[in-house]
């Protein structure tokens, strides 16, 4: 038997994303957003509400995107909780450090592991959300979470996901198969 649930969307998981900008008078600020995913190759799409980190991406054009982890949940939960509006110095309360991106006009959280430097390709008014596209102009990554061949390892990494059924974070690791590969056994 099944349950109707009426018109509620459940994309899971989502990513946790955290999303740092520089505000006009230079400080920097980050946000936690859900809303976004990989939309090509090199882009990605961040759907957002009225925020100052929307209002920062369009006066600088420029903005990074950091995978929250296990280690930093209470920091990156904080940072979605409370605007820049009212605490200026949010980073820096959250315990979060950053650097100027060598590419774009916009700060690197250190104290995640992987990053995005993105510069803007569009951004437009959609469905009551701001959705701005940008293009990854640099994936920076710690060696902590590369394995053998340099390449990114989740189950060394522990990003968390956001699951809207449940309102909870949840941790990415385990590898089950191969992308690709594993259903060519049924050809």
């Amino acid at each position: 038997m099944n349950k109707n649930f009426g018109a509620k969307a459940i994309i899971t998981p989502l990513p946790v994303l955290i999303i740092a900008t520089y505000c006009e008078d230079g400080t920097a600020d980050a946000m936690n957003a859900a809303w976004g995913g990989q939309c090509g190759g090199k882009h990605i799409a961040l759907n957002l509400g009225s925020h100052v980190t929307t209002e920062n991406i369009k006066r600088t054009q420029a903005f990074t995107v950091s995978f929250a982890d296990k280690e930093h949940l209470v920091a990156s939960d904080y940072v979605g909780l409370v605007s820049a509006k009212e605490v200026k110095d949010k980073l820096a309360k959250a315990g979060l450090h950053t650097e100027k991106s060598a590419f774009v006009d916009a700060p690197v959280i250190t104290d995640y592991p992987l990053t995005m430097e993105c510069r803007v390709v569009s951004i437009r008014e959609e469905l009551g959300e701001t959705r701005v596209v940008g293009e990854v102009v640099n994936l920076r990554a710690d060696e902590t979470i590369l394995d053998e061949n340099g390449q990114v390892d989740l189950g060394r990494w522990q990003p968390l996901v956001y699951d809207s059924a449940a309102h909870a974070y949840r941790v990415v690791g385990e590898r089950v198969g191969t992308a690709f590969k594993d259903g060519a056994q049924l050809k």
